[in-house]
């Protein structure tokens, strides 16, 4: 799910890398991505803090645990750019890295799948993606079309696909709505289909809502004259894999559902470049291990944990975004 959040929207994407060329995509979309701070971005870096949480768990076969974080760090960045740009086509590729380290405080783990006190893993992934642009009742379409691969420090694990459908139903300076759908094709997808929708409504005094389901939804004001301060909440997932899993040779993968609710603070420092402060707190409603051939539901071990603070800098780098005025 990490590369959907992060593929989700890729017309923005698409859209942002093709103003290189004026009439490469139709007006009304570079509207929607012709901003100071853009969604899409082409290079990303970032780190995140999480403090200690505590957490119950269940595996199979095995009684209910409890356990603690003690801290949680994560470092990475991601880049997104397209290398042929048409009228009413476009190719690029997402690329994608994340560091993850965990320390750990067990008590009666015996069966406890994550057994170390401290462990690191690294993920990383990769996308070909291909948008094709279109009219719908005399309104605009995308289509597009994604082939992933991801993997760890180990090599490359898993091959799948994603097809998307976003219809462009205003696109005005104040004004842009979207729906559209994700499906995907991965055997070992929980859902095909997920539908999408994107709203984006500009006010007075520079208030804006911003809505992007299913990844978030934010109430911004810009401030400063280039900064940005938003209150909201967005989906994200923690991916890895793990090997010598209970003394298994069989290759196994962790997924993390999240939910960040909090402040984030974006300042443009010009020369394309963003900063950008995240903080407020964080909730794992689900944490599964499950092969990573088989469907999530199929999951040999399971975990909930109890909200806990988070901090996350970053910096991008945008080359199409708005100057400072």
């Amino acid at each position: 799910m990490k590369k959907s959040f992060v593929l989700f929207g890729s017309f923005a994407l698409i859209c942002s890398a093709s103003a290189q060329t004026k009439d490469s995509i139709p007006q009304k979309v570079q509207a929607i991505v012709a901003d100071k701070f853009p969604a899409a971005r082409v290079l990303n870096l970032s780190y995140e803090y999480n403090g200690g949480y505590k957490y119950s768990s269940n595996a199979k076969g095995a009684a209910s645990t409890q356990g603690k974080v003690e801290s949680f760090h994560q470092a990475g960045g991601s880049l997104n750019i397209n290398f042929l740009n048409r009228r009413n086509w476009a190719l690029g590729t997402s690329l994608g890295y994340q560091y993850t380290a965990l320390n750990l405080q067990e008590s009666n783990l015996s069966a406890e799948p994550l057994k170390m006190r401290t462990q690191d893993f690294h993920y990383h992934y990769e996308s070909l993606n291909f948008s094709y642009f279109s009219k719908l009742f005399g309104k605009t379409v995308i289509y597009s079309a994604s082939i992933m691969t991801d993997g760890s420090d180990k090599g490359i694990e898993r091959l799948r696909g994603m097809l998307t459908g976003t219809w462009v139903l205003k696109a005005t300076k104040d004004v842009q709505m979207t729906i559209g759908l994700l499906g995907f094709v991965d055997p070992g997808a929980i859902i095909p289909f997920v539908p999408t929708f994107t709203y984006k409504q500009q006010y007075r005094d520079g208030w804006m809502v911003d809505v992007l389901l299913p990844k978030g939804a934010f109430v911004r004001k810009t401030m400063l004259r280039n900064g940005r301060l938003s209150l909201g909440a967005d989906l994200n997932t923690t991916t890895f894999y793990l090997y010598d899993f209970w003394g298994s040779d069989k290759v196994y993968t962790l997924s993390q559902l999240e939910i960040n609710s909090g402040l984030t603070y974006e300042h443009n420092l010009g020369r394309s470049f963003i900063a950008t402060v995240k903080s407020g707190m964080k909730a794992i409603p689900r944490s599964r291990i499950f092969e990573k051939s088989e469907r999530q539901n199929n999951y040999v071990w399971e975990a909930s944990a109890d909200p806990s603070f988070y901090l996350n800098v970053g910096l991008s780098f945008n080359p199409f975004a708005k100057k400072r005025r």
